[in-house]
């Protein structure tokens, strides 16, 4: 009987934590609506009266909530979060301590702070970190439930969008008298998380700085990756240690094993921030005082314009983009400084935690080579293969992009340019098509020859892992290494010396058919539906939206709603990925035990 009744509280006990589960991911939503709601329109003292009671209902919850995790978990807590979660629960507490104690009894040498506390940012904010960390163990928690990390990718990106398009509709969001439609405001989110760049409306002249804010907080959560910013919540402030999460968890960010999983995460956020701050701070000085901005604008726009480069959006809010007058000529600081934001921010995360490795053990190398160690220890293979490919295929684009676009534009596009400014260009645009979407010269202007390599250039775009779009730098390597080793008749491909595994080739070759039949069949489509649009304008921008590009030929504001809609999907694939958006439409089949005869296809 004992072991009988153990079992149905423990059934109990685990419907009754899923129960609170479900209600706090409902509770979490309902509380980010009504700050959407709060933020976005102008509301009545009764409006607000109401918005203030769901606040206070959401406050007092999580309240209620951490309080009894607290007492039902605190062994699990002291042994593993111990810190995290007193640091957060005195934040948590501090919120609800003006409707505990009034103000009118705390001592005046407290009274500063007591304010501070009181307020209603404070109070948004920690209520708000909670909302996102209870919304993080939800998606964690369908992970366990054996979800296809693939679906959970897709989902994740379709949620950010929708709030994404919700914040941009809103009337705070735009200028006084201007109004953006549900369709374009939908394309534009998906543009801004999905790193693209393309935008059917002027940025400029449809937006105010809290609609500029929102678009910069969606390209650096579309950069960053949907699933980054969530594993890091749930890994961070829960300490999710499951299995099956490490495992999934672990694949979305690459990392190398579950014990470099959190600092991965880590290494992600701190190298964007870190690269973002340094870029701005470049931005700044660059363009100081040459825009007729004042400092809160100068501000703004290199913090903008930092994200936008970094994370390959190729949003600007200047009229023009790039390629303003006040910038075009003078100005060779600026586009070098956003072109090598553009070229780390292609690169990849798990490149950059690589190559951070291998120069911090050269510095240590060279420090024991001074201090008298005759013999330090060297290692071999610092680089890692990925690392290789990714890099080397990128200087070799940039370098035969920049050569190529100086030959056809010197005296074209570039015409009455000094020579800084025109090598700087040619330059900026090999680099901007991998796939940032910023333009400094018109592309209208540009010879057929450079379109063609504009278009070549999107394809392929950036390296796996990194916020750039495209088939990626990694595929067209491992196709081209697969490519020699077959006219060499060498039975295995192999490039630096190490041999490329078969999964690795056959993913390649997946990823640039499933590429190419997307493209012919939405182009195909688009010519059906755009007949008074020029075939090639359409070809350019079907692979631009595909390669999250971001270059137009300026037909974006001539398309119907359904070929902005058709954009947009497109826009997702190539953010999520193909072969992962593919994946989360079917069901994964089981691992086959045995292997079917082999037989010979002529292929010639």
């Amino acid at each position: 009987m004992n072991i009988i009744s153990r079992y149905i509280s423990q059934q109990w006990q685990n419907r009754v934590s899923i129960a609170i589960q479900l209600l706090s991911f409902i509770i979490s939503v309902l509380f980010i609506a009504a700050a959407i709601i709060d933020y976005g329109f102008t509301l009545s003292q009764q409006e607000m009266f109401y918005l203030d009671k769901v606040y206070h209902f959401v406050q007092f919850y999580f309240v209620a909530i951490f309080t009894l995790r607290l007492v039902t978990n605190w062994r699990h807590i002291w042994k593993n979060n111990f810190v995290t979660t007193i640091v957060l629960g005195v934040l948590l507490f501090l919120t609800v301590m003006p409707d505990i104690f009034p103000a009118a009894s705390v001592p005046q040498w407290l009274a500063r702070f007591y304010h501070a506390f009181s307020g209603k940012f404070y109070m948004l904010t920690i209520v708000g970190i909670f909302s996102i960390m209870e919304i993080s163990r939800g998606v964690i928690n369908i992970t366990r439930r054996r979800t296809n990390p693939a679906q959970l990718l897709a989902s994740a990106f379709l949620i950010i969008i929708f709030f994404g398009t919700i914040l941009l509709m809103v009337p705070r969001s735009t200028l006084d008298g201007v109004t953006i439609s549900m369709v374009d405001a939908l394309y534009l989110s998906t543009s801004a998380v999905c790193v693209t760049g393309l935008f059917p409306v002027d940025l400029a002249t449809t937006f105010s700085t809290e609609g500029l804010i929102v678009i910069a907080l969606l390209v650096q959560i579309g950069g960053l990756g949907v699933m980054t910013i969530t594993s890091f919540f749930a890994l961070f402030f829960m300490g999710n240690t499951a299995l099956y999460d490490q495992f999934a968890l672990r694949d979305m960010v690459w990392s190398d094993t579950f014990s470099s999983l959190m600092s991965t995460l880590l290494y992600i956020l701190g190298f964007t921030i870190g690269i973002e701050l340094i870029g701005a701070v470049a931005i700044w000085t660059t363009i100081h005082g040459t825009l007729g901005m004042n400092f809160a604008d100068e501000v703004f726009f290199s913090i903008f314009h930092s994200i936008s480069a970094f994370c390959n959006a190729g949003f600007s809010t200047l009229e023009g983009n790039l390629g303003n007058t006040m910038l075009i000529q003078g100005h060779s600081g600026f586009y070098i400084t956003i072109s090598m934001l553009i070229i780390l921010g292609g690169i990849g995360f798990p490149i950059l935690v690589n190559l951070k490795n291998a120069l911090f053990y050269y510095i240590r190398y060279g420090l024991n080579r001074l201090t008298g160690n005759k013999n330090p220890m060297r290692l071999p293979h610092l680089a890692q293969l990925n690392t290789k490919i990714a890099v080397s295929t990128t200087i070799i684009l940039l370098i035969a992009g920049t050569v190529a676009i100086a030959l056809t534009e010197w005296d074209g596009a570039f015409a009455g340019m000094s020579v800084i400014d025109k090598l700087t260009h040619s330059f900026f645009n090999a680099t901007t098509p991998r796939t940032a979407g910023f333009n400094s010269v018109s592309i209208t202007h540009f010879s057929l020859i450079t379109l063609i390599l504009y278009i070549i250039l999107m394809w392929i775009g950036g390296a796996s892992q990194s916020t750039a779009g495209g088939i990626k730098v990694n595929t067209i390597g491992v196709a081209f290494a697969s490519f020699l080793s077959i006219v060499r008749g060498e039975s295995s491909v192999t490039m630096f010396n190490r041999e490329i595994t078969d999964h690795s080739v056959k993913r390649a070759y997946a990823t640039i058919f499933g590429s190419v039949m997307v493209i012919i069949t939405c182009f195909v489509t688009l010519v059906l539906l755009e007949p008074q649009l020029e075939p090639f304008a359409l070809l350019f921008e079907t692979i631009s939206a595909l390669s999250t590009a971001g270059a137009s030929l300026g037909i974006t504001s001539e398309l119907t709603d359904v070929s902005k809609v058709i954009f947009s999907v497109m826009m997702f694939i190539g953010r999520v990925g193909l072969i992962t958006v593919a994946m989360s439409l079917f069901s994964r089949q089981e691992r086959r035990h045995y292997r079917l005869p082999e037989e010979n296809v002529i292929i010639n």
